[in-house]
Order: structure tokens, then sequence, then C-alpha cells
């Protein structure tokens, strides 16, 4: 058993009150049981956060432990270890012997090691007669054996911690899929609210997040985007409740029939065709179907009155109505579109209209697709459309067949413009960090 005493480092080297206790903390008043040294350095490198240590000192520590013959550590042995600086940095992979001597000193002052300092300062070991080690001159290990338990419980922290920041991580990253596409939803069914200025605080949380984060940063961050969440959804169910309870009165409302037996059936209404024009005021922003009795009583009056007319196809043949959005959030996705504006500048409908024919025109979009898609989806959301593709006109080889394919998905109700939007608004919005970093 190593010698209790308090031994002063050679040479100019100054002796510290952490020195003092690191060799005071080696001691046992009570045998300590035995303790595997590389468990201990693993341990080791698990808690070097809280022990204020380098990589490269516990790969110096490494190199130490592999001089001591045994596996086991134990304080019935001589735990003293004495290789040379050139030893050290075989066993090192080639380390600097400067670079060697600076982190012994951090090790050291960590009090995970303790000198022995002979008394010309040179490291080597005195041996009985029989060949058994009696003193040694160079680093005492027996800091290590002593603060096993100490080490062992910093590594349990930094692990439990780690487990903890990634479950964190894995919540936030969820939360952030479910409040985007939440948000995505009550846009895009018209939900009462300025979704615009939720998207942008839910993405200057996101944003604010530094690039290594804090534990208490990351649980912040959860607690903030748990409330969004909670509201988004209370919301969300809300309105489904008032939509539900107001389709079952319409529901009973289309169950209502006429019982005059001179009314012509629905399918005998002539729609009349009408040309998509650059004013929305003189057509219906969606499609309206021709009551029977109303047909009937323009029949008898012996005149048609265009404005009672369906301007496109009838319902029942699958035709779906795509739902316009609000001109501001279509100008925040689609920007590029307001250079095209005749007027430098779109305030209203009339603008981003005439904007759109100029793009159609510059896009080399048939008449004929564009008619089409006029009707199907009504001249707003084809103007919409069409700023959409503008937008992502690098991304599109044909913008003409690529409006006949959304008006034909459109018809079949496999198309809906929110989607689009919303994808659009989070592309310019890592454009916008991108050239702010």
């Amino acid at each position: 058993m190593e010698a209790e005493y308090v031994t002063t480092p050679f040479g100019r080297r100054p002796m510290t009150l952490a020195m003092l206790v690191a060799q005071r903390r080696a001691r046992h008043d009570e045998p300590v049981k035995s303790v595997d040294k590389w468990k201990i350095y693993r341990a080791l490198c698990e808690a070097k956060p809280h022990l204020g240590i380098t990589d490269r000192a516990l790969a110096v520590l490494n190199a130490l432990l592999s001089f001591y013959p045994k596996i086991e550590l134990s304080d019935d042995a001589n735990l003293v270890v004495f290789p040379s600086n050139a030893q050290l940095s075989l066993r090192a992979h080639g380390m600097a012997e400067q670079t060697i001597r600076r982190h012994l000193a951090a090790l050291v002052e960590a009090g995970l090691i303790v000198r022995r300092d002979s008394p010309n300062g040179k490291r080597y070991a005195r041996r009985t007669r029989a060949g058994d080690l009696h003193q040694a001159y160079g680093f005492s290990l027996a800091p290590l054996l002593s603060r096993a338990d100490e080490i062992e419980h910093l590594a349990a922290e930094v692990v439990a911690e780690r487990l903890h920041v990634q479950a964190l991580r894995e919540r936030i990253s969820l939360l952030r899929r479910d409040v985007a596409k939440l948000i995505e939803t009550a846009i895009i069914e018209a939900v009462t609210g300025d979704w615009n200025a939720v998207h942008c605080g839910f993405r200057h949380l996101i944003d604010s997040l530094p690039r290594s984060p804090s534990m208490a940063e990351l649980e912040l961050l959860l607690q903030k985007l748990d409330l969004l969440h909670l509201e988004i959804v209370n919301r969300l169910e809300k309105h489904a409740k008032t939509k539900f309870l107001s389709a079952n009165h319409y529901q009973n409302e289309r169950h209502i029939q006429n019982s005059d037996s001179e009314s012509i059936i629905e399918s005998e209404a002539q729609p009349v065709e009408q040309h998509a024009t650059l004013s929305t005021a003189d057509r219906p922003s969606k499609t309206q179907v021709i009551h029977p009795s109303e047909n009937k009583l323009i029949q008898r009056n012996g005149e048609q009155e265009p404005g009672n007319q369906v301007r496109g196809k009838d319902v029942s043949e699958g035709y779906s109505s795509l739902k316009t959005f609000p001109l501001d959030l279509v100008i925040r996705a689609c920007p590029e579109i307001t250079a095209y504006s005749p007027s430098g500048q779109i305030t209203n409908w009339r603008d981003l209209t005439a904007a759109s024919i100029i793009v159609r025109t510059m896009l080399e979009i048939g008449p004929g697709a564009h008619q089409k898609a006029c009707e199907v989806m009504g001249v707003e959301n084809t103007a919409t459309v069409i700023a959409c593709i503008l937008q992502r006109t690098s991304q599109i080889k044909s913008a003409g067949a690529y409006l006949r394919d959304l008006t034909r998905r459109t018809k079949k109700g496999e198309f809906a413009i929110g989607p689009m939007l919303m994808s659009l608004l989070r592309a310019n919005a890592e454009a916008d960090t991108r050239k702010s970093a």
C-alpha cells in the first residue's frame, strides 16, 4: 500500500491546494474494493464534461493505465506508474511530448492522478532483491480508486441527461411536424383565424433555437410547442363540430323535392359557357347549379337570362370546386407574379388575373388549356395556380402540360391549392433564413 504522505512537485512547479486535496483524497482509512481500471476509464469518458477534461487528456490517461500491469486497481498494491515521456508518446499514438506534458498537468489539476516525483525529478522504481516493487516515482493512480463511486455517479448523470435530451428532441420533432400540418389543414379548411400570423410565430420559435441548444432551451421550446399544438387542436375541433352540425342542416335541405309535375329534370338544364375575363366581379366565385323550378320560370317567361345560367359543368358530373385563398397569402407564397402586373403591384384579384394572363403567354400555356382551367377551377384559382407555376418554373418542364394535369386532377377531386401554397411559403422562409445567415 502507498505511503500516506503529501509530496511536493519537483523543480519550479509550485505546490497548489488542488494537489494537496487530491493527495489527501487518495488516502483510505478503510480498505476499498478493487475497481476494474478499464471500467472506471469508460466511466471517465462518459463523465468528462463534468470533470473538465478533454479527449486528448483521456488518451494520455489510457496510456498511463496500460503501464499498470494488473486489471484491477486495489489499495493493497502500489498504484504508481513510471513511464518516460517517450514511452507515453508511443502508446498515445505518437502524441508530441510537449502535448503529453500539457495533458498530464491537466489530469493532475483535475485530481485524477497524483505526482510522485523523485528527488531528481526522474521517473523510476526501486525493487527488492526478490524483484518486488519497493518504491516507485511517477504518477499515482490512487485518485481513480478513491473517486470511483463519484466518477460512476457523474457518468450515470451524463448518460441520463443525454437520453433526456434525445427524448426532448424526438418530441420536438413530432410537434414540429404536427403543428405544421395542423396549420396547413386550418388554412385549407378555411378555419377562422389569422393562420399566417400563427405560422410566422411557429417559424420564429423554431428558427430562434441555437444550433447546439441546452437542455433548458429544449424544455422551454417543448413547452411552447405543446401549448401551440393544444390551442390549434382545440380550434380545429371547435370548427369541426360547427361544420358537422351545419352539414346536417344542409343535408336535410337537399332532400326537399319539387312536387310540381310540370317541372323538368335537372339534366335538361343547358349551361351556357362563358369566357374568362380580367374582371372577377362579372362571375360568381363558385360553381352554381340551376334549380329545376328556376329553369321552369325562365322558360315560362320565354327568355333566357345569362345571369341565372351555370358557368361550367353540373355538380352531378363530379367537378370539384377549389377553395379560394386570401390574396395576401398567394402573394407571400408567389412574390414573383408581382413583377408582371401592369400597374406594378397587386392589390386585388383583378391585378392578379391580369398578371396571370401575361405570365400564361410567357410560359406558353395555350388558350385552350387556360380556358379549361378557368371553367373547372375558377378564374381566381386559375390565376393562383399560374402564379405557383411561375414561382416553380425552374422545376417544371412544360407549364401547359402541368396546368392540364392539374385541371384533370381537379375534376377527380384529387387536387387542392392549399398544400402547394404552404410548400412555397416554407421554401421562401428557408431561403430568407439562408440569406440572413
